[in-house]
Order: C-alpha cells, then structure tokens, then sequence
C-alpha cells in the first residue's frame, strides 16, 4: 500500500516528459490506479489487467507483478488490446486496458466503438497523458480525447482530480457494468481532496469551495489549478466557488444548473483539453437547452496542435498555469 509524502523539489528542468505534475513541497501518493486496482484484484478473481506495452508507464506493472496470471502485455498494438479486452468482457471477465490516451482516441477508436461501446461490454479503459501532461508534442498530447469519446454511444467518461479522486474512481467504475474511459495522472499523483469533505460518486459533481463572484465548473487537475487560484484571488477579495466534475459523460446536468441559477456569477469551465469538444462545451450546450444564460468563459487549450516543451513553459504559454488562470479570471471581472 503506498504512502502519502511530500514531493521533493523540484529542480528546473527543459525535459519533454514529466512523470508528475505535483509542485513544490505538494502531498502526492504514488501510483493510485496501480494499487487500487491491485486491492479490487484481492477481491474479485474476474479482474484482468492489459497494456499495449505502457504498463510501467500507467501503473499497471504493479497489478501485473501482483497477478501475473491476470496480466496480458498485447504488444503495440492498440486495436488488438481493445479487441482483446472485448473478447474477455464477452467470457464474463472485467478486463482493465491501459495505454497512453493519444493512443486509445486516435489508433483504436473504431475497435472501441464496434466492439465494445455498442455492445456494452463491461471494459475499462484506463488511459495516461490525458491532455497537456506531457511536453512531447503532438503524437502524445491527447488535447482531443475527451471530444472523441463523448461522441461514442453508451461511453461513460472520468477525468479525475488526484490521488484521492483515481482510487475511488477505479473502484466506483469497478462496481459500474458498462464501458468506461478513466484519465490517468500516473507517478507521483498530488493528493489535494483529502482538504475537502470529499468523495467521488459516478455521475455526480461537488461543490468542493463556495463564492459569490466566480463559478468555476472543472474537471481533472484543473480543479486543483482552480482551488489553488480561489486561494490567490480571495487575497484581493475575489470570492471563487468550485465545482468538480470528474463525470464529463454522463454530466450531473442538476448540480450544475443549480449552481448556474444561484446568484448572479461568471461562470467559467477550467479543462486540461481542447475547448472543442470537451467540458467546456458540453456545459455550454447544457446551460442554452435549460434557458440560462450566464456570463460564460472557458479556460482549456486551443484548438490547434501544441508545441513540445517543458510542461510549466507549456502549461504558462497555452493559459493553464495557475498564474495564467488567475490573470484571466481576474481580467473577465475587470
């Protein structure tokens, strides 16, 4: 069982790849997914593990040195993880995929879509480099992940704050029959929940901070960047609610129009992925169909093929630092 420690510092670095996004002195718990799903496998025989050769890099060598006989390396080969991860799903099996998430979006979304969506097959597809959590470009940055799947029927998708969040989500969707696509921050996770009278529930968001100026609707480790900036800004008496969404498919559409409808805010969706087709818009789309009509803003990145770099000089350049985020919220009130 890992333990919670304080990240070392961290030294400045021009390195494409970053293991974790964990600041300075921050909490983190190491590899959550990898032992959580090692404590499910204890109780239930019908848990298979698979990569397409990233098990190091998603957590899952830790279930694979733990079990073995429920582990499966496919290769390079995406489409025949999925369609793999079917035929077990089909034999009664829970098989758990991972890869990195470019690779499940772009390289085997047919196989996804034919046979495991529009059977229902009970799979769960856990994916690492969710968005810009990597500096190694294009054929890595899955800006688009969540765009791709929210247009698959019967796709069910997490994107989950921290270590706290990944733990209960890999055992809610265990308890879930359905198929299931889960964003994974791998390695040293920041653990920022345990702060909050917080548990994940599948399908609900939670108002983890009130305020009366600004409502932030986020998802990922932007609701970490958000309560980190609510923290900041309420220095200059700016007041920021936050409401975490770690369901972006199916949207707790009741929670969030209640918090719209309460009182006169900005409202603005954080997201570590492209505005096209993500959180932001399925708020957006949400808020026309109900009749409101709030003052709305987005902060995600651009629709466009990102740069390779060193994250923090990426994650400043494309306004996802908690800086660049606290600047705009500011500059919306002005």
């Amino acid at each position: 069982m890992s333990t919670t420690t304080q990240a070392p510092k961290k030294k400045l670095t021009t390195s494409a790849m970053i293991a974790s996004i964990a600041e300075e002195g921050q909490a983190t718990r190491k590899a959550p997914f990898g032992d959580a799903l090692v404590e499910l496998g204890r109780e239930r025989q019908d848990i298979i593990g698979l990569s397409a050769d990233l098990a190091k890099y998603t957590d899952l060598h830790i279930f694979a040195q733990a079990y073995p006989d429920r582990f499966y390396q496919m290769g390079m080969a995406e489409q025949l993880l999925m369609g793999t991860a079917a035929g077990l799903a089909r034999e009664g099996f829970m098989p758990f995929a991972t890869t990195y998430a470019v690779f499940a979006a772009r390289r085997a979304y047919d196989f996804i879509a034919m046979d495991i969506a529009e059977e229902r097959l009970n799979v769960k597809i856990a994916c690492a480099l969710p968005g810009l959590t990597t500096g190694y470009g294009p054929s890595h940055q899955a800006t688009d992940d969540i765009a791709i799947f929210r247009g698959m029927p019967n796709m069910t998708i997490i994107d989950p704050c921290d270590a706290i969040d990944i733990d209960q989500a890999t055992r809610a969707i265990a308890d879930f029959d359905g198929p299931v696509y889960m964003r994974l921050l791998r390695g040293n996770v920041p653990v920022v929940l345990d702060d909050y009278d917080y548990r994940f529930e599948l399908g609900k968001a939670a108002l983890l901070r009130d305020g009366k100026d600004i409502l932030v609707v986020s998802s990922g480790f932007m609701t970490m960047r958000a309560l980190q900036v609510a923290e900041q800004l309420a220095e200059d008496h700016i007041d920021v609610a936050v409401l975490h969404s770690p369901t972006i498919k199916p949207l707790d559409d009741a929670t969030i129009l209640d918090e719209v409808a309460r009182g006169d805010r900005l409202v603005v969706v954080a997201e570590n992925h492209s505005v096209v087709g993500g959180l932001g818009e399925a708020v957006a789309s949400l808020l026309m169909h109900s009749s409101l009509n709030p003052t709305f803003k987005q902060i995600g990145l651009p629709d466009a093929f990102l740069d390779a770099g060193a994250l923090p000089t990426l994650h400043d350049r494309y306004g996802i630092s908690v800086a660049a985020m606290a600047e705009r919220l500011k500059s919306w009130l002005r």
